[in-house]
């Protein structure tokens, strides 16, 4: 039985044609043919069942099957971090944070902060390979750096933390907090660089409606405090 093909088609149900990268790889690594199967994800939460109708320079399909997958997760999870100075470690979490799975992602500029800019299309091209690997039909939202203010005073709804190390501040548990939850409102985690929130971006947070929390005993590193924020929404909030 060959191995099922997966590609990332926006808007599959409205073309008919592989987009320029993923007619490539079909093409040309996979060499795809005319009447060979493979399957679609638009990223909005389906998948597309198809068969190959042309494969010289384009790709051409025809959808046969159509099927709604439904979130494995109830509410909106966003997770907003500085990023590290080492880019792989940021690429390593949007990897295993679209794995888990989770909808949305924002880097943030703090005052701590050793990285100020980005590449967000290398993010997003990770991002994509993550759902298709995963085969999680629903592709995570990637936003470009923001000050930590700005995306405070752009985020007033849903529930959302903070999470640090400050033991003058009191924090709760993240995952009793989710826990105590009734509702499927979104949920939005800030985690800050290596070195941590400065305290006053911590008080501006909690002065802004943000919840102190921590993420358990141990001190983690950013990538990874991220991915354990993602994975107790995950837990929690699973369907």
């Amino acid at each position: 039985m060959k191995e099922a093909r997966y590609f990332y088609v926006p808007n599959a149900s409205k073309t008919n044609e592989l987009p320029a990268d993923e007619a490539t790889h079909a093409l040309r690594v996979l060499r795809l043919k005319e009447g060979d199967e493979i399957f679609l994800m638009d990223g909005e939460g389906c998948f597309y069942r198809a068969v190959v109708t042309l494969a010289s320079k384009r790709c051409n399909y025809e959808i046969q099957e159509c099927v709604q997958k439904e979130k494995d997760w109830s509410s909106y999870i966003h997770l907003a971090i500085a990023p590290t100075k080492m880019m792989e470690r940021m690429e390593w979490l949007a990897e295993k944070a679209t794995e888990i799975g989770f909808d949305e992602l924002s880097f943030l500029n703090c005052k701590f902060s050793e990285r100020k800019t980005l590449r967000v299309d290398r993010i997003e091209k990770i991002v994509v390979s993550a759902m298709k690997q995963s085969r999680k039909p629903y592709l995570p939202k990637v936003n470009d750096m923001c000050p930590l203010a700005d995306f405070i005073k752009q985020h007033t709804t849903g529930h959302r933390y903070i999470a640090h190390c400050y033991s003058e501040v009191e924090r709760k548990d993240l995952f009793d907090e989710l826990n105590l939850l009734t509702d499927d409102e979104p949920v939005t985690v800030l985690v800050g660089p290596e070195g941590d929130f400065s305290i006053d971006e911590v008080r501006l947070a909690l002065d802004s409606g943000f919840e102190s929390v921590s993420l358990g005993k141990s001190r983690l590193r950013t990538e990874t405090a991220g991915l354990s924020a993602v994975m107790t929404a995950r837990l929690v909030k699973r369907q």
